[in-house]
């Protein structure tokens, strides 16, 4: 290595004491799988993630019929890395596009004698996340039904992009209606031409995916849900009211196998059940929530009637060992071997980490933590060494354990600067230091923003507060009493952040606070969907923090619950500026560092509070909302936007052949 190109030790050093990438928790969440993800070390359990890639391949290539459906079941215990590799599965098949992929976290599943219903929900909902094609995996397969009625139509028919379609759906749906035509009408019908013993409705549904101001109902009315009567006439759909939620979970199954058995048709589908451990809730029958998603399995194994031309169907079920040992394995009926048959009953079981692994482990997140800040370390896992991880290594940590230790011994040895005689001097130069070093992009750092808004609440608990904010929002004798995690954990999923628990003129009030930088649709909504439960975590208000600039989306669900949150919950939107999070960071980062600059715990909140208490950010947080929505902060077409757009858009063709189409 040129030792020239090497990054000074001191802007190591510097980056290190800000930000800690290894995580304490090393939990891979929901969000991860759906996400960028956790780092991936791909050679740890590789042999649990290409056997299951080899099933979606032999599924797909088998020409016979009953080797389209395959189950695997996978068991590890706490921490080894179940979640991880349904992320690593997750994000290979969105890479390459081979499958569509449904990932059902069953500790979401709040009704056990509702869990076919729920898993209907859950395949609507997977399959509106982002697929190979930058769309939703819904809008793949319709654009692949979409092309085969065109097809159908004109044999040398070209095929368009998922993304072409939908550029062009409305405005030919348009055009269409003002011929006095029904586009849906002609497409659903050159479709059902190669699909006759198909659900007419289900494929009016999926093709609708491919009309952006429509996608949302229908995949509302996909997931089982009910339509208003306009609402399902203009879409040409059932409208799903009046059913009780037992004649739903009655009929969920029949409309899961019609769902599974036409998207099969046109990809691979891989099906992942995770977290059926977790919830220790029985059904009215006495089955237990893994022996329930057993039994789901094998149904669906039973009962999806795959032909030789499906590209075939895999179903992964991951659980404790225990569990399978005392409970899935001694279930009747042959469902044991429903839920393995890839593997002849044998579940793939994972391992946990070695020596050469551990080093591989450090080196990985290391990496991405040095590359995103243009340093280069004199060895890939600096601070540490690589004799000391592999020691730690050979006590075969799980995954999460040695997430743990990385965080817990992310501290390099750094000599103390010369420092002050007194403590108040002393924090000054601290926060003085702390304010030069370099943090990179950390307005979207959304876990360094909460850690330091956590921080500053603590500094202020007991403070009697009074006045007003910037904005002129009232604070009457407010105190802060606490600052606690929400619960449930296991269903808020760390989405909000925390709870602010204090009185106002000896009026309680507990504010989840839920930072919010993230820019994705998806995500924005399962937070806000959090954020106004306020019955399930215990709130009296709930609060995002969020750049003004970060608008939302008028055709996000998370618009509608942002309206429910401030206009209806009396809920707020405290602007993140960074003038006003960098001071709070760089106290965090001085309370983080106690030794470095020889101060107590006590006297940093202490000096902190002296600042914390003016922070408008703390305090606009605090005080009674406004109740009104800054119509800056949303992003949406206009009527005149669209007007004019339709205006200049290229005129549709006459013809009634679905030409309009192809432009």
């Amino acid at each position: 290595m040129d030792n020239s190109a090497l990054s000074p030790i001191e802007a190591l050093n510097a980056a290190i004491q800000v930000i800690n990438p290894f995580t304490k928790e090393g939990i891979v969440k929901e969000q991860d799988v759906w996400g960028k993800g956790f780092p991936d070390l791909p050679n740890l359990n590789a042999h649990a993630s290409d056997t299951v890639l080899q099933a979606i391949t032999d599924a797909k290539k088998s020409s016979s019929s009953k080797e389209k459906v395959n189950s695997i079941a996978i068991t590890a215990q706490q921490g080894v890395g179940k979640t991880h590799i349904l992320s690593r599965i997750r994000h290979h098949l969105q890479g390459d596009g081979c499958s569509l992929f449904i990932y059902a976290g069953v500790n979401n599943y709040t009704d056990l004698n509702l869990v076919k219903y729920q898993f209907q929900q859950t395949l609507a909902d997977s399959l509106s996340h982002l697929g190979n094609q930058g769309v939703m995996q819904w809008q793949e397969v319709a654009a692949a039904m979409a092309n085969e009625g065109f097809r159908a139509i004109n044999a040398k028919a070209p095929s368009l992009s998922a993304q072409e379609l939908i550029n062009r759906f409305d405005r030919v749906y348009t055009s269409w209606l003002a011929k006095k035509k029904n586009l849906m009408d002609r497409l659903t019908q050159q479709v059902l031409k190669t699909k006759s013993n198909t659900d007419p409705y289900l494929v009016r549904a999926i093709l609708w995916t491919l009309s952006e101001s429509q996608a949302p109902f229908v995949i509302t009315w996909l997931s089982g849900k009910e339509l208003d009567q306009s609402k399902a006439q203009e879409l040409g759909l059932p409208t799903n009211s009046g059913k009780t939620s037992q004649e739903r979970e009655a009929e969920a199954l029949n409309i899961i196998q019609k769902i599974l058995n036409l998207v099969s048709y046109y990809s691979p589908v891989t099906i992942c059940f995770d977290e059926i451990d977790v919830s220790a809730n029985c059904r009215d029958d006495g089955l237990t929530t893994p022996q329930v998603i057993a039994d789901l399995v094998k149904r669906l194994y039973d009962t999806l009637e795959q032909s030789a031309l499906s590209q075939g169907i895999v179903i992964l079920t991951v659980m404790l060992p225990d569990t399978w040992a005392n409970q899935v394995s001694l279930m009747p009926g042959g469902t044991p071997d429903r839920i393995s048959t890839y593997t002849q009953r044998k579940p793939i079981d994972l391992k946990y980490l070695g020596g050469d692994s551990m080093v591989e482990l450090a080196t990985l997140w290391l990496q991405d933590f040095y590359e995103a800040r243009n340093l280069i370390p004199p060895h890939p896992v600096y601070p540490f060494e690589e004799n000391q991880l592999r020691d730690y290594g050979k006590k075969k940590p799980t995954v999460r354990e040695a997430l743990r230790w990385c965080a817990d011994n992310f501290q390099p040895q750094i000599p103390k600067p010369k420092l002050p005689s007194e403590p108040l001097e002393r924090f000054e130069f601290a926060l003085n230091r702390e304010s030069e070093a370099n943090i990179g992009d950390y307005l979207e750092n959304n876990s360094l923003i909460a850690d330091a808004l956590r921080f500053g609440f603590q500094t202020l608990k007991g403070e009697i507060l009074e006045g007003k904010t910037s904005t002129g929002e009232k604070l009457n004798q407010l105190i802060v009493e606490d600052i606690t995690e929400v619960e449930p954990i296991s269903k808020n999923k760390g989405w909000i952040n925390f709870k602010v628990i204090g009185k106002e003129n000896n009026i309680d009030f507990k504010i989840g606070v839920a930072i919010l930088q993230h820019t994705n649709g998806r995500t924005v909504g399962a937070a806000m969907s959090r954020l106004t439960d306020y019955t399930t975590y215990d709130l009296t208000r709930g609060c995002i923090v969020r750049s003004k600039d970060k608008k939302f989306k008028r055709q996000w669900e998370a618009y509608s619950q942002l309206n429910q949150l401030i206009q209806e919950l009396g809920g707020e939107w405290a602007y993140l500026k960074a003038e006003e999070i960098r001071p709070l960071i760089d106290m965090y980062a001085v309370s983080q560092k106690l030794d470095i600059y020889n101060l107590s715990a006590e006297q940093v909140i202490e000096f902190s509070k002296q600042r914390t208490i003016n922070n408008d950010l703390l305090l606009e947080i605090l005080s009674d909302p406004s109740g009104q929505i800054d119509q800056d902060t949303i992003e949406g077409e206009e009527l005149l936007d669209d007007f004019f757009d339709l205006v200049l858009t290229e005129k549709t063709t006459e013809e009634d052949d679905l030409n309009d189409l192809f432009g």
